[in-house]
């Protein structure tokens, strides 16, 4: 059947079942993606990437809250292949989440189609392909969740709205020197070489900014130009301006610039924070009627300042008076006065398994099972995971292996300490949720840390940095049922070991709670031969 046959096919034979899992009045999208190797020069020569309809990066997903994505990913590689969406909630379904733990790969030649929910969610996110490494070869993407019509947003309607991903790149593997490049994508038009272009003078623009990269922070400023911070991970914050922004690896932030200064080209740099070699690149800030090209030095940056990128994180604070998807305000939700039913302490380390190099969470280094784990808990298939094969506490011991799940209480609200003793940065993602990040700083956390956290108007957020020789925490209310993962945003840690799943449980078997394992779910591993349920 040819691939358009085959999509159509697929689709239709879906559509009809969605009903049964989300409410009929919420707008549905839908997609259509080939995924192919093909010619990319993101550093002007030639290498295979990884392209989604030819593009690369791929195309963006315009979407507004609670919209029903439907998305078809065509696999046209020779080996398999998973999307995740860094950021959307997917909730009560992790098993659409798009991680090996959750979700059977999509084997060569063959497609799956993703039926996710961007409920109660609005803000700036991105995809990427979550096995091996081939989130280093492209296959990524911007997200955007606009609000609904009738809900209010903090500040005008932008003259224009760009995603803009950045990231560092290898040219041949990632333990290579790499590369940071910038990609621009509008509505229109994307771009490598970016050239983000504001058409009217005094006119304000919205940029979405994304770190795709595989481990560096990234720092992101225009020339003689002010940027206002109005979004973060789905939270509106208070509106600060920022001549520079740093941007940890997987995280996302939103900011408006406005046509302000004399009409010509500006730089636009992104360079590397807390490296010993300072990696720097640049774009074009073109004005429409610009009397000329660009001119004068590139305007530097923080370099390996911690203090500096430390102040600006406690700086970065949500917006109590502005609604976020609903229209109740954010502050209405007042995390600051539940008490929390449990602590985890998580600390990573690094070091040789087998004469092999690994990473670990609180002393075990995750090594994937043969079989989802989402699948296996559905299934109730033994031998595939043991929950409380991690700790929730440091264990200062020696680094093992084990398919490392952590079990928490569906509808607990929890604390999680991120303990970074390591001279690098680091930076953690939590799949499923978005929380709280209270506090940050130097030195060993003690429970008389908590003193400093912020407990009125902290960001919530999905991404979180944790400084070198320093610790972040964080608040979670566990109201999204499922497995999730928890890793290492610098990509070569959490393939090697630095990461585990939350398998957040409920006895209940009510939809209100999680929904059942989708009609077209794959099954590989020991679930093969089973059966979903009923068409």
């Amino acid at each position: 059947m040819p691939l358009n046959l085959a999509v159509a096919a697929s689709i239709c034979s879906l559509f009809c079942s969605l009903f049964a899992i989300v409410s009929a009045e919420d707008p549905y999208r839908f997609f259509n993606w080939n995924v192919t190797y093909g010619d990319i020069y993101p550093l002007g020569v030639r290498q295979r990437g990884i392209l989604i309809n030819w593009q690369f990066p791929g195309p963006d997903i315009h979407s507004v809250t609670n919209d029903n994505l439907i998305i078809n990913v065509f696999n046209s590689l020779d080996e398999p292949f998973l999307l995740s969406w860094n950021g959307i909630q997917n909730r009560r379904n992790s098993f659409e989440d798009g991680v090996y733990g959750t979700t059977c790969p999509i084997p060569p030649g063959k497609n799956f189609t993703y039926i996710l929910q961007v409920k109660d969610q609005i803000g700036s996110f991105y995809y990427f392909p979550s096995l091996a490494f081939h989130k280093a070869a492209g296959g990524f993407g911007g997200i955007r969740i606009l609000s609904r019509p009738r809900i209010p947003v903090p500040f005008p309607d932008p003259a224009g709205d760009y995603t803009v991903l950045i990231g560092d790149w290898y040219k041949s593997n990632h333990t290579s020197l790499p590369i940071v490049i910038i990609f621009v994508h509008s509505y229109h038009h994307s771009c490598i070489t970016p050239t983000l272009s504001m058409s009217i003078t005094g006119k304000t623009y919205r940029l979405r900014i994304s770190n795709v990269g595989l481990q560096n922070s990234l720092n992101f400023r225009i020339q003689n130009h002010k940027m206002k911070l109005v979004e973060v991970e789905g939270t509106h914050t208070l509106q600060t301006t920022y001549s520079s922004l740093d941007v940890h690896v997987g995280q996302s932030y939103s900011v408006l610039v406005t046509a302000d200064q004399p009409a010509r080209d500006y730089y636009i740099v992104v360079s590397s924070r807390f490296t010993s070699t300072v990696l720097t690149t640049t774009g074009i800030l073109h004005y429409s009627n610009s009397a000329g090209p660009v001119s004068g030095p590139i305007p530097g940056g923080p370099t390996v300042q911690i203090d500096w990128s430390l102040n600006q994180a406690r700086s970065i604070r949500s917006n109590l008076t502005a609604s976020g998807p609903r229209p109740n305000p954010q502050g209405s939700y007042h995390y600051g006065l539940i008490n929390t039913t449990k602590t985890i302490r998580l600390s990573s380390s690094a070091g040789q398994v087998n004469g092999k190099q690994r990473y670990a969470i609180n002393s075990v280094s995750f090594i994937p099972a043969d079989t989802p784990l989402k699948l296996a808990d559905y299934f109730k298939i033994g031998g595939v995971f043991r929950i409380g094969s991690i700790s929730d506490n440091p264990t200062g011991g020696g680094i093992y292996q084990d398919t490392a799940v952590m079990g928490a209480d569906y509808r607990a609200f929890i604390e999680i300490v991120f303990q970074n003793d390591e001279d690098i940065i680091q930076s953690y993602h939590l799949n499923g949720y978005q929380f709280w990040v209270v506090g940050m700083d130097g030195g060993q956390w003690t429970s008389a840390s908590r003193n400093q956290y912020n407990l009125r108007d902290a960001v919530a957020r999905v991404t979180v940095q944790v400084y070198p020789k320093s610790w972040s925490a964080i608040y979670i209310a566990l109201d999204n049922v499922g497995m999730w993962n928890l890793r290492s945003e610098s990509w070569a840690r959490q393939y090697l070991g630095q990461q585990f799943y939350l398998r957040v449980y409920t006895a209940s078997t009510s939809l209100r709670d999680e929904y059942p394992i989708p009609k077209n779910a794959r099954l590989c591993g020991k679930a093969a031969g089973r059966h979903t349920r009923p068409l």
